[in-house]
């Protein structure tokens, strides 16, 4: 008999199991994946760790999260400066004063102020409706058309104007020279890859892959006073209320006979026609000279069963939905429902980390 069943051998299970393993809790966790680590999980190719489902990005301004997954890893210094390809035209991301004058070819705040302001009040838009809408009152439409509407539309596979406003309630323009992604203090990719970080998470805890929890549901329940459910909530209710809605992502990995394919690790193509969202380069996350490189096209997909889901689509009726499956949830005894597929929620890696700490917190003192 186990303390928990922990469903799922991501990040959220794997910090879960650790923390309940510190407090003389057994585990077991288990994954139907054939690896441990979910979506963060890379993999060595060319002497490259490749994230093999995408770009992971360790960012944060909580350092206490920042300082537990430095215990496990060291961090290199790596900063997010994407780019992003409009046919021809390349454009620094987010939107800055580099970006702004690879545009317009201006230089100063002032001049990058009047013109969106001036693209702005063109639109005329006091209520916006949609997407579309709402992205065209808050940049203007040169930006909105060259960065923002193909890939947005790629990204959820429908039209802007079928899009709710609220997506985008703000973008971010900085009117600085500053190509750093993200605002948050502490930002890093682990040397040496993720699935490193989480073997160290679950060691010395009992692991089984190739197991899946909803088959076989009978007997694990059977085997721990608690379980740790990280999948998707309406499965594990066999979708009483319907199915929410995901979108999913398909990832095609290439090795490439030459050292450096596209000069930085991630370049988004924002124009419609091109089928795939982005390209990764592995290697560049960690600063690599290898004599090959990694390459990984991520296509969007619509979700069906059997697909992996990525994001949930948090619209009006997919909330409702959700809303009456929280509630079985919460009637739902010895089961906690956790993480980005258990919560029907976005979360970046260190809101899971934050949570599943908190939650470990709230375990060993009940």
């Amino acid at each position: 008999m186990y303390d928990y069943l922990i469903v799922g051998a991501g990040l959220y299970g794997s910090v879960f199991a650790h923390e309940m393993k510190k407090a003389g809790k057994k585990c077991l966790v288990i994954d139907k994946r054939s690896h441990i680590g979910g979506n963060v999980y890379t993999r060595e190719a060319e002497d490259i760790n490749v994230h093999e489902y995408g770009a992971h990005i360790f960012h944060t301004d909580n350092k206490a999260v920042w300082e537990y997954m430095n215990s496990f890893a060291d961090f290199n210094r790596f900063t997010n400066e994407p780019i992003a390809i409009y046919r021809d035209e390349i454009y620094n991301l987010p939107f800055n004063m580099n970006t702004f004058h690879q545009m317009w070819g201006i230089r100063t705040p002032e001049e990058a102020r009047r013109i969106i302001k001036e693209q702005v009040e063109a639109e005329r838009i006091s209520e916006p409706k949609n997407l579309e809408e709402q992205a065209l009152s808050l940049v203007g439409r040169d930006i909105y058309e060259k960065l923002i509407k193909g890939y947005t539309e790629k990204q959820w596979g429908k039209k802007a104007t079928e899009l709710p406003a609220f997506i985008i309630k703000r973008l971010p323009m900085r009117f600085i020279y500053s190509n750093n992604y993200f605002n948050d203090r502490y930002q890093g990719i682990p040397v040496g890859g993720y699935t490193r970080i989480v073997e160290r998470l679950l060691e010395g805890t009992e692991v089984i892959l190739n197991a899946d929890f909803l088959k076989d549901r009978e007997q694990y329940s059977k085997s721990a006073k608690k379980i740790v459910f990280t999948g998707m909530i309406d499965e594990y209710f066999n979708y009483e209320h319907g199915e929410l809605e995901y979108r999913s992502l398909r990832f095609q990995h290439e090795v490439l006979d030459t050292d450096n394919y596209q000069g930085s690790a991630v370049v988004n193509y924002t124009e419609y026609e091109v089928p795939y969202t982005r390209i990764i380069e592995h290697k560049h996350f960690e600063f690599g000279t290898q004599p090959k490189t990694v390459i990984t096209r991520e296509y969007p997909e619509k979700w069906e069963q059997g697909c992996e889901p990525y994001y949930p689509v948090n619209d009006a009726r997919n909330n409702e939905i959700y809303a009456k499956y929280r509630q079985m949830a919460d009637n739902e005894k010895g089961v906690l429902f956790a993480g980005r597929l258990g919560e029907y929620r976005y979360y970046d890696m260190h809101h899971i980390v934050q949570r599943a700490l908190e939650m470990a917190v709230l375990e060993k003192e009940a």
